[in-house]
């Protein structure tokens, strides 16, 4: 389905204007929930003004109102008399308006806080920024870095969060990569060693060895005893 003209104005009219739910403006308009509900909030999209949808040919009122009645429908756009022509991707930073310029090294720092993963390509492509900016910000050498602090740059209006959340898993998926091919060029292996080699060997136990012939048991008895002291000579202690 495709998105209408300008989304955020178009969910900001919506929300004004109808009873439909977080959902329902979130999948018409292109948006992540929680930016809708940001919306709702007055957190997110601050000064833009709605655009109706109904009175731009994008929307008939009945498929509003069918909405509006069925929680889990999903709006239809409908077809345009004009064929618009594909709009090519952008290359380069993002372009950030004026009124917004000055809160993106509270976004900067937001983001190497809570998400250092990302490098600082992905940053500079988020919220159209340039890395020195990235790295004055890193190092606290930037000239307003007493009055910086950390805000979602989704609250301020400088990217969606479906945005944030793609950078921030591809980063995720780039992450683990490097790491298995770390830990394969390293040697080292993922799945447990068997027990053979993390168990310390047992001590060898020292043997005496039995002589051959063992002395056997000598018995005693009174007369034999007797019989050898008649033989001992017992001299007077000298004085």
């Amino acid at each position: 389905m495709s998105q209408p003209l300008m989304p955020k104005a178009t969910a900001v009219w919506l929300v004004e204007n109808t009873s439909l739910t977080f959902d329902q403006v979130a999948e018409y308009c292109g948006l992540h929930v929680l930016e809708v509900k940001g919306i709702a909030d007055g957190d997110v999209a601050q000064g833009i003004k709605g655009m109706d949808p109904v009175a731009s040919g994008q929307l008939t009122r009945a498929e509003i109102e069918r909405c509006q009645n069925d929680p889990d429908a999903r709006l239809q756009a409908s077809e345009s008399k004009y064929k618009l022509p594909p709009i090519a991707p952008r290359k380069g930073p993002r372009y950030t308006p004026v009124s917004r310029r000055q809160d993106r090294p509270d976004a900067i720092a937001w983001l190497l806080r809570n998400h250092p993963e990302l490098t600082d390509a992905q940053i500079s492509k988020l919220v159209g920024t340039t890395k020195p900016t990235i790295q004055s910000i890193r190092d606290r050498s930037h000239w307003n870095s007493p009055n910086i602090k950390p805000v979602d740059p989704v609250t301020l209006g400088l990217c969606s969060q479906i945005e944030l959340d793609a950078v921030v898993q591809k980063a995720a998926r780039k992450a683990e990569r490097e790491r298995k091919k770390a830990a394969k060029a390293s040697g080292t292996s993922e799945t447990l060693l068997p027990a053979s080699e993390t168990t310390a060997p047992e001590p060898a136990v020292a043997t005496i060895a039995a002589p051959e012939v063992q002395e056997e048991k000598k018995s005693y008895d009174a007369d034999s005893v007797f019989a050898k002291l008649k033989d001992v000579k017992i001299e007077d202690d000298e004085e």
